[in-house]
């Protein structure tokens, strides 16, 4: 694929800002570079632009070159870099399933993009045909959750992969919630499909949603035109200081895991028990989207208990469902006896 086919105009010919901390990398005795201020060491330095450290530990741990990894302020970072560097406003348009993660709908609105959407099958899977009959020749970026959010489940593995054969732009797979599933990432298709994006973060298996760090995995060209566009300094240096903690504690999160599936399927099978209950979807995500009756009257009666879940009841597909996260034993347990004054 050459990618400059599918990149905007002015972003192909932009002279991208060239910071200090760009200019010159490496130990040095006295630094007067930057015009920062000499004192408060080390919050006083502006912190390394690419995240150089960060990338060589995520290197290691996912077996991918440090050349292809964007790190963002969360996955949210990279979709709106995307679409601002592939999507002529007027002009092009993306494609996503129906339902998914809302982001792209926004990302998209605020660039002035057309999104289409194309629903999934009542049972929550790929229709590969629609998606490609959604699309023309201004169709730039397709965005694939999976495990898609808010239903929970897996994409099939082959409608994916005939969809990245198929499609002329680039398709978008956001893995946020990919620790939880029992399929493999599609990490290891990068290096043979040009025009794959992988989208994963920290905030999910990690528990680092408050630290705001998104990764994207693509090809050398897409991850230097990310590069190019993103702000300078676009991840603060504490941000990065709690990566670096965060990745030599992968035992720990692998435990995290391992414990969250066990309570998803507790809460699963405790959950079908309710008689107000209709279907409990199966999920590889930490969360469950479940159907009920009175989906509204329940969520304002756990709202009243101090317990907060996701009415999903107006998104497409999801009538009368609430979207429950697995927390703590504790925390479930509470939720369940809240729930049982209902019977």
């Amino acid at each position: 694929m050459d990618i400059n086919k599918l990149l905007r105009k002015n972003i192909q010919t932009l002279k991208p800002y060239s910071s200090a901390r760009d200019e010159y990398t490496g130990e040095a005795m006295v630094f007067l570079d930057a015009n920062e201020n000499p004192f408060n060491q080390p919050y006083n330095r502006y912190p390394d632009p690419l995240q150089r450290e960060v990338k060589e530990k995520i290197s290691s741990l996912k077996n991918i070159a440090t050349e292809q990894i964007f790190l963002g302020n969360g996955s949210d970072e990279p979709i709106d870099l995307l679409i601002r560097a592939f999507c002529e406003p007027g002009d092009d348009n993306i494609v996503t399933i129906n339902p998914t993660y809302g982001m792209y709908q926004v990302a998209a609105d605020i660039s002035g993009i057309e999104l289409r959407k194309v629903s999934l099958t009542e049972e929550y899977e790929l229709d590969t045909d629609a998606v490609l009959q959604a699309t023309d020749a201004n169709t730039k970026l397709i965005f694939l959750c999976s495990p898609n959010n808010p239903t929970g489940n897996s994409l099939d593995k082959n409608a994916m992969l005939e969809l990245i054969s198929r499609f002329k732009g680039l398709i978008i797979i956001d893995e946020a919630y990919i620790d939880f599933a029992p399929g493999k990432s599609f990490l290891s298709e990068i290096d043979n499909y040009s025009n794959l994006i992988i989208l994963q973060t920290f905030s999910k298996a990690w528990g680092m949603a408050g630290i705001r760090l998104g990764m994207a995995f693509a090809s050398l060209e897409i991850i230097g035109i990310l590069n190019k566009i993103k702000y300078p300094y676009n991840l603060n240096i504490l941000t990065q200081q709690k990566a670096l903690e965060l990745l030599e504690k992968k035992e720990t999160i692998n435990k995290w895991v391992k414990l969250l599936i066990a309570e998803r399927e507790k809460m699963a099978a405790l959950f079908n028990e309710f008689p107000f209950v209709e279907k409990v979807y199966p999920s590889d995500a930490n969360f469950l989207l479940i159907k009920m009756h009175d989906a509204k009257g329940i969520y304002d009666f756990l709202v009243e208990e101090g317990i907060i879940v996701r009415d999903r009841s107006k998104v497409h597909l999801c009538e009368n469902s609430l979207r429950i996260t697995i927390g703590s034993s504790d925390e479930n347990e509470t939720l369940l006896n809240a729930l049982k004054e209902l019977i």
